[in-house]
């Protein structure tokens, strides 16, 4: 059977891609600026090749910060270009502004604005090509799916929607019903060989949401298809790779099966690791915050008229509470009518308390907690225990969250915006269990860059 694929790249591909071809275009830019312009502030060779190390840490480590590896915002021009300018200028300004790990200053001032020209000017042009060609539609995946009639549609839905990439082209019933209708062409078995064939499958998809059997002479087609070079794959394993979420909607007393903890919960060395972290981060950020006292004051005095500092009950690691401390950003009283999910538009927020949410100084008492030991500067946002009551009496696998301290910032808040109801808190609980599920040093580094990148952008609710 032939079968022509079309070129797709995953997500992880196409991020691995952006950086690359950022650093490489932006370095053969630089090369040949000097060979044909006389440019020798930045010079490519073996006796100089710590520059070339430092010019791409900058790059990448702004690019993520101004998320230009985010492929939504890769996939908008507005968007993009703004990224590219933000992480090109800061790129360029960081670099000057460190000697010791760079070239001296030119003599010449005019060469700075090529070395800037050049960077912003690469980045420019190499991420128009790729908007272009590489993140349109003729690099969609054609997928297959196995599922059951009632299930199907909602399945291909999640999938299509976490990465547009993806197109659900057809389907194969391994449960029937005739009481739901689908708008998926369903394919019958002596057919698909030739529907693959025709419509350049390059991924089938198991998408049984409970245990259904797989019919044994569909099972002998997927042998036959795997040796011929077409990916199989399980929906979960596919729905978390895209989504960097745990489909825990999906999984049913099946979960655990998916959900192994991650042995950085046990490995002791990353744990005082994270530890001396927190401590540290702490301690900054206490200190930054004493910085801000008499302005904060001022601040809560014309724009909160009340008390600046209050505690809540939350929840923490093994559902022990303890008090959190927060900057007020609320009238008083705000919930004398009893406890509800704040909302992006909220009247009870204050002027001044807008302010606080959008920079996230709102949350600096936290440190506080992170010193007690309370809380972690990475992980789950400690919920009050009167949402965790309700949320848990709707998600069976809520209370899992718990076996890890919750956090200033995590996986969930870098991910989704605030939660505001019930659904916003299943999408948070997917990411928390990710999080959890594949804890690691590289994950909280990403999070913490992520974090920069929300306060740099006032993205706080």
């Amino acid at each position: 059977m032939a079968n022509t694929k079309k070129i797709h790249f995953e997500i992880s591909e196409r991020k691995i891609l952006l950086r690359a071809f950022d650093v490489l275009l932006v370095l053969l830019a630089l090369y040949f600026l000097g060979v044909y312009l006389k440019f020798d502030y930045f010079n490519i060779s073996i006796h100089s090749y710590y520059w070339t190390f430092v010019l791409t840490f900058y790059i990448l480590f702004f690019g993520t910060i101004f998320e230009m590896y985010n492929l939504q915002v890769a996939g908008n021009q507005f968007q993009i270009i703004k990224s590219i300018i933000l992480s090109a200028t800061a790129t360029v300004s960081v670099y000057l502004l460190t000697p010791i790990l760079t070239p001296p200053l030119p003599k010449n001032r005019l060469q700075i604005i090529f070395f800037y020209v050049a960077i912003l000017g690469t980045l420019f042009l190499w991420r128009m090509f790729y908007q272009k060609f590489l993140a349109s539609h003729h690099f969609n995946k054609k997928v297959l799916f196995l599922a059951d009639d009632k299930t199907v549609e909602s399945l291909a839905h999640e999938l299509e929607k976490a990465d547009p990439n993806y197109k659900v082209v057809g389907y194969l019933s391994t449960k029937e019903s005739s009481k739901k209708t689908v708008n998926l062409p369903k394919i019958l078995p002596e057919s698909l060989e030739e529907f693959i064939k025709s419509n350049s499958i390059s991924e089938i998809v198991i998408a049984n949401k409970s245990n259904e059997e797989v019919p044994v002479e569909v099972y002998d087609k997927l042998l036959l298809f795997l040796e011929k070079g077409i990916v199989i794959r399980e929906y979960t394993q596919v729905y978390e790779t895209s989504t960097n979420r745990l489909p825990v909607q999906f999984t049913e007393k099946d979960f655990y099966k998916y959900f192994p903890f991650s042995r950085s919960n046990q490995n002791k060395l990353y744990q005082y690791s994270i530890r001396l972290f927190d401590v540290v981060v702490s301690i900054i950020g206490l200190t930054f915050g004493l910085v801000l006292i008499p302005f904060l004051v001022l601040g809560n005095f014309m724009g909160n008229r009340g008390p600046l500092l209050y505690t809540q009950e939350r929840i923490g690691k093994n559902g022990i509470p303890f008090k959190i401390y927060k900057l007020r950003s609320m009238v008083t009283n705000a919930e004398s009518n009893g406890a509800v999910f704040a909302t992006v538009n909220d009247t009870r927020i204050t002027p001044f308390g807008k302010f606080l949410r959008k920079t996230r100084i709102d949350e600096f008492p936290q440190f506080i907690n992170i010193l007690k030991g309370d809380m972690a500067v990475i992980g789950p946002r400690p919920e009050r225990p009167v949402f965790v009551s309700q949320i848990a009496e709707v998600m069976p696998f809520y209370q899992t969250r718990h076996v890890i301290k919750p956090g200033l910032t995590g996986w969930a808040q870098v991910k989704h915006s605030y939660g505001e109801n019930i659904d916003d808190s299943l999408i948070k609980l997917q990411y928390d269990l990710y999080y959890i599920k594949h804890r690691s040093l590289f994950l909280d580094v990403n999070i913490v860059i992520k974090t920069l990148s929300t306060v740099l952008f006032f993205r706080g609710q």
